[in-house]
């Protein structure tokens, strides 16, 4: 059959892919492939900018900057830093992805966390993040939290950091207010009182580790079941590019995590590039979902092949994908997004 690209009136006219493809269990959640901490305010200042400059560079945001609270920060002077994330945070461009990380529920900053930071930013954040989360009720509490400082609207990102909190999962991935589960590495391992050696958070450790890699496995699935996105945990061998980028591929290609968090600016391209998909993964993607379009949606043959909607959802996603790392993509693909005009990157 006829591959000939659909025109911008049928593919901005017509029935966007994400209504169309993604079911109930289909993630609707879009966000950047990485995630990048950090919590001393000269670098929480160098990773906004950095995030301004990459945006401009890549023609969309490739990465969510979160500014920490928690293991990031200082200790000491809580207040004063919630202030100053709070005034990051209002002073950061209208178009920065900018988070915040506070307090676990049960720390005893937590509450003054919410109040201060969600209540005067919460309108320029895009998430909470919620370390050392145990089970829903912790979900709860902090729900509750949002709503008396003003910010329901705020979704929660959550740290899986325990054996207890691997177990429940699937409940905890399947609250509403959640939109991705993360694994907390470190403190996964510490939890277990020595008995995964250190070497279990080394970059090559942490994917050979039997009781690492079934965690790792368990936040994937639950994320997967509930449409929520899974975010991968730290390297800390930050200045060993090779070693960074091996374990992007390994997160995304062997285990299922569509993010990944950075905590050093030299991270955040090799997560990018491990995350993208290649060139000719997009060009073929591209070519299918644009056939689709034309056919409207129904079964067409390509290659040789037979594509439905089944597959025209792993096509899109891997498209969204290349928008989210900044690929390029060809011009009709490109008004999915709203970008009616460009040199090719998304």
């Amino acid at each position: 059959m006829s591959l000939a690209a659909p025109t911008a009136h049928q593919v901005g006219g017509g029935a966007h892919p994400r209504d169309v493809l993604l079911g109930a269990q289909a993630s609707r959640v879009s966000l950047p492939v990485c995630d990048h901490y950090s919590g001393v305010e000269v670098r929480m200042r160098k990773s906004l900018q950095l995030q301004a400059e990459m945006t401009q560079e890549f023609g969309t945001c490739v990465f969510d900057a979160t500014l920490d609270c928690e293991d990031g920060a200082p200790v000491g002077g809580e207040a004063e830093h919630a202030a100053l994330v709070t005034e990051l945070a209002l002073a950061a461009s209208p178009q920065a992805r900018v988070a915040v990380r506070v307090h676990p529920v049960d720390h005893a900053c937590f509450e003054a966390d919410i109040a201060h930071i969600a209540g005067k930013a919460g309108h320029r954040l895009r998430h909470i993040m919620l370390p050392k989360v145990e089970s829903v009720a912790d979900i709860e509490r902090a729900e509750r939290a949002l709503v008396n400082a003003g910010a329901a609207h705020l979704p929660l990102q959550v740290l899986i950091e325990s054996p207890a909190a691997v177990h429940r999962a699937f409940e905890i991935a399947a609250h509403p207010r959640v939109q991705s589960l993360s694994f907390g590495l470190m403190d996964f391992v510490s939890s277990h009182g020595g008995a995964i050696p250190a070497a279990g958070m080394s970059s090559e450790g942490q994917f050979s580790h039997p009781l690492v890699l079934r965690a790792k496995l368990e936040i994937a699935s639950a994320c997967h079941a509930h449409g929520k996105v899974p975010s991968h945990c730290v390297v800390t061998e930050f200045s060993d590019v090779q070693a960074m980028r091996s374990a992007a591929q390994r997160a995304a290609q062997q285990l299922g995590f569509t993010r990944m968090w950075s905590i050093h600016p030299a991270q955040i391209r090799p997560i990018l590039e491990a995350m993208a998909p290649d060139a000719a993964e997009i060009d073929q993607a591209c070519e299918v979902v644009l056939a689709a379009v034309a056919a409207h949606w129904a079964p067409i043959s390509y290659r040789g092949h037979l594509h439905d909607r089944a597959s025209y959802r792993f096509f899109w996603h891997l498209i969204e994908r290349a928008h989210a790392t900044g690929r390029p993509l060809p011009h009709e693909v490109r008004l999915f997004f709203g970008d009616s005009q460009g040199d090719g990157h998304a």
